[in-house]
């Protein structure tokens, strides 16, 4: 006879199934990605994230900031600002590191944040930032 499941297995294999789900969904969102125009900038994006390693932080910002993201739309950068954190966090985490580790108000910006402030645009503006940091946009606004 077939046992009944319990409230917290029925949760446990729902919350699997959507995890599922949302993998599929953003692997099609990353094909969308490379498959657009610019594809060719984000596969070289993505091929150095499956190779990152720790110290080549530099070598990351420098071929992001190389780059016109312009022709890139904006859910696109998030689809790779996704990738990003997620190359980043997994490094860190086989490092035994914190996973995510945000600077305090008062630091400098991490390599995701500065990774961030070079390919986000205002979905009104159009404009990219071009590096500057959360901080500094921040700050700009405010003067506004």
């Amino acid at each position: 006879m077939r046992r009944r499941r319990t409230v917290k297995e029925k949760e446990l294999q729902d919350n699997a199934h959507l995890l599922r789900q949302w993998k599929v969904w953003h692997r099609e969102q990353l094909d969308e990605a490379l498959a657009c125009p610019c594809g060719d900038k984000i596969a070289a994006l993505m091929d150095m994230l499956r190779h990152l390693a720790m110290g080549s932080s530099q070598a990351l910002i420098d071929y992001v900031r190389t780059v016109d993201w312009n022709g890139v739309d904006y859910e696109h950068k998030l689809t790779i600002l996704h990738e990003i954190n997620s190359a980043i966090t997994k490094l860190r985490e086989r490092h035994e590191l914190e996973p995510i580790d945000d600077p305090l108000p008062h630091q400098p910006d991490n390599v995701y944040r500065v990774l961030k402030s070079i390919l986000t645009i205002s979905r009104d503006s159009g404009e990219a930032n071009r590096g500057i940091s959360v901080k500094q946009q921040t700050e700009e606004k405010r003067h506004e």
